[in-house]
């Protein structure tokens, strides 16, 4: 942590930014490059023109903070079973009309922000709540960067792992110094089509595709992707076959890719849900495209929760929800039955946090 990035400091510099000679200086962080005259906020709202830089004016503090299964991230493959600490902060750099999570990300008010902790103070309750990880989700932390980096920091020191739930629209630059200090990723992959990021996200499909293939190809950061299925958007067979084909080629197959239900939400409450048989469909569309591990989520499917032996198809990890059963991997992370190599991050014995969700309140200190 810089000397600037005091523990009680809420506002602390940035370095992603150039001037541009016209009174504005330019946010580097992600391919929106906002343009801000003193004063000005970037789109994310947390980003902010003053003093002649840009600053983070959301450093240390949170909408909140909960302990929550890991597979609710979703991860499948991270330390199944284990507990994570999450928390958010406001704000967001796309601007997606579906957002589940529109009243932290559209904050445009500073008091959403209800709680406050320092790195290591995030670091030591999570240790001593017995969370294998924290995870940066809610809104995207790549807008609060120097925060999540300097929690990182401190949890590789307590040794917990931190997580990022993100869209992964940053800069290159960012990028490197972002995934650096991240342990496991989970990628919102919202689409397929540079139309539909564009008119429903406010964004760009090709950074996200630069960003997965980084993390896949230049990082340790285990990698997991996310698709909102939204009936009549994104969700069409040749769509889902492009999508899944690419991930196959480019990442390869043991990404895990987890397809999940929409639900009515912000400005998109005249769409209908996604039915199950949606899901199903996208699954069996990356198995077939070679996806080794496909997984459905946000409905009943014990089938589509469940991870499978890529080889012999035995039940190597069964879920109920988010409730692990039995478990078929031996001590080295291979299937018990024909001891095929499984990817992902395993302990010898699986954590049983369970369904349930715990609330926290974490003082600054």
């Amino acid at each position: 942590m810089t000397d600037a990035r005091t523990a009680d400091s809420t506002t602390v510099p940035t370095k992603y930014w150039h001037d541009v000679g016209d009174g504005r200086i330019q946010c580097d962080l992600c391919p929106r490059h906002c343009r801000m005259r003193e004063g000005q906020r970037g789109l994310c709202y947390v980003r902010q023109h003053l003093d002649g830089q840009i600053k983070l004016v959301s450093y240390g503090r949170s909408s909140g903070f909960c302990v929550d299964p890991i597979e609710k991230k979703p991860l499948n493959h991270f330390y199944p079973g284990s507990s994570v600490l999450s928390f958010g902060t406001a704000g967001c750099n796309l601007a997606c009309k579906f957002c589940q999570n529109w009243d932290m990300t559209k904050a445009r008010e500073m008091d959403v922000l209800a709680d406050a902790a320092s790195p290591a103070r995030l670091a030591e309750v999570a240790g001593g709540l017995g969370c294998k990880s924290i995870a940066f989700t809610y809104n995207d932390p790549v807008i609060f960067l120097e925060y999540a980096v300097d929690v990182a920091a401190a949890c590789r020191e307590q040794g917990v792992k931190t997580v990022a739930v993100t869209a992964g629209y940053i800069d290159p630059e960012p990028r490197r110094e972002f995934f650096a200090a991240i342990d496991a990723a989970n990628v919102d992959l919202k689409a397929f089509t540079d139309e539909f990021y564009y008119k429903t996200c406010g964004g760009h499909l090709e950074p996200v595709l630069e960003t997965l293939q980084y993390i896949r190809h230049e990082t340790d950061t285990w990698l997991e992707l996310t698709t909102l299925l939204i009936p009549g958007q994104n969700d069409s067979s040749a769509e889902l076959e492009r999508m899944t084909a690419w991930v196959a080629e480019h990442l390869g197959p043991d990404v895990p890719m987890h397809f999940t239900a929409f639900h009515p939400d912000w400005k998109m409450r005249d769409v209908s849900p996604t039915p199950a048989a949606t899901l199903t469909r996208a699954r069996r569309i990356a198995i077939a495209n070679g996806i080794h591990y496909a997984y459905t989520g946000n409905v009943h499917d014990a089938d589509g929760g469940s991870t499978w032996c890529k080889d012999c198809g035995a039940l190597l990890i069964e879920r109920d929800w988010y409730q692990l059963g039995r478990w078929g991997l031996d001590d080295a992370g291979r299937c018990q039955a024909c001891a095929s190599a499984v990817a992902g991050c395993f302990d010898a014995e699986p954590e049983y946090f369970g369904a349930h969700r715990m609330p926290v309140r974490i003082g600054a200190s």
